[in-house]
């Protein structure tokens, strides 16, 4: 990683490294799925990691954009852990199971999940969750439950993101998607070389946070007006949370920064 900060040290006790890692470089946070002989799949201790990691993004205040990725170049999250599962006999998974940003955890900093292989069941619902996808031009994308008898409440929103057929093909076959496909469909927004992937993630976060961050932060929520409202309402809503933006000292120092020929200090108010 371009100018990585040191990612936290081991677990409590010192005896090994955190299932999930969370470094600040610069404005940028990076989450770091870090169990690569397990295929980063999510076992307890990883879903644990995982909301204190996207919990410390939030309340971070140097923080403006989250890359959530993981370690090894085979998988970014081949789903859920199904030995624990098995021995576990988990049934109906509870609403805190995973963090599903924008349902059961509001972040309004904008997401951006750099996959770096597979990311199947859980694993794609990680990387619907996020605002922007950087993949590697061999990663894979598929929603697996169907081969293994488990569910998808989560695709409920899907086909806000692709065509109700592309969605209804993958959820019935269970069949992977690849980057670039993936990208043709929308769903991914660069396929780079596998090398490239942390440098493009990072790349495309830092020329988010050079923007106005309530700006960002207002885009980020205009963008799933339409899925939870309809046109009309969401013209309402959108009106209504744009306003404190227009009369924000930023809405000022971008015309004036422009005018004297530099670039502007951003406030965030």
């Amino acid at each position: 990683m371009t100018g990585e900060a040191a990612p936290d040290e081991g677990a409590a006790d010192g005896s090994e490294r955190p299932a999930v890692g969370y470094a600040l470089d610069g404005p940028v946070a990076w989450l770091t799925i870090d169990r690569p002989e397990r295929r980063n799949a999510l076992s307890a201790e990883v879903r644990a990691g995982l909301w204190t990691g996207v919990r410390r993004f939030r309340d971070d205040v140097d923080a403006a954009v989250l890359v959530m990725t993981a370690a090894g170049d085979r998988a970014f999250c081949a789903g859920g852990d199904l030995k624990e599962m098995a021995t576990e006999t988990l049934r109906v998974p509870p609403p805190d199971y995973l963090p599903q940003i924008g349902r059961n955890i509001e972040i309004d900093k904008p997401v951006i999940a750099a996959v770096n292989g597979v990311a199947y069941a859980g694993g794609f619902l990680l990387t619907q969750c996020a605002d922007l996808v950087v993949a590697a031009e061999h990663a894979r994308f598929a929603i697996t439950e169907a081969k293994v008898g488990r569910g998808t409440p989560w695709a409920a929103s899907l086909p806000y993101l692709l065509p109700p057929r592309v969605v209804m093909h993958m959820l019935l076959t269970g069949e992977p998607v690849s980057a670039r496909r993936g990208y043709e469909l929308g769903l991914v927004n660069e396929v780079v070389p596998a090398d490239q992937l942390r440098a493009a993630a990072h790349d495309l976060a830092l020329r988010v946070a050079a923007n106005a961050p309530l700006s960002v932060r207002l885009a980020k929520q205009t963008v799933g007006l339409l899925a939870r409202y309809p046109v009309e309402r969401a013209y309402e809503e959108a009106e209504r949370l744009w306003e404190p933006v227009y009369l924000s000292d930023d809405a000022q120092e971008g015309p004036r920064a422009f005018r004297e020929g530099r670039r502007p200090v951003w406030k965030g108010r």
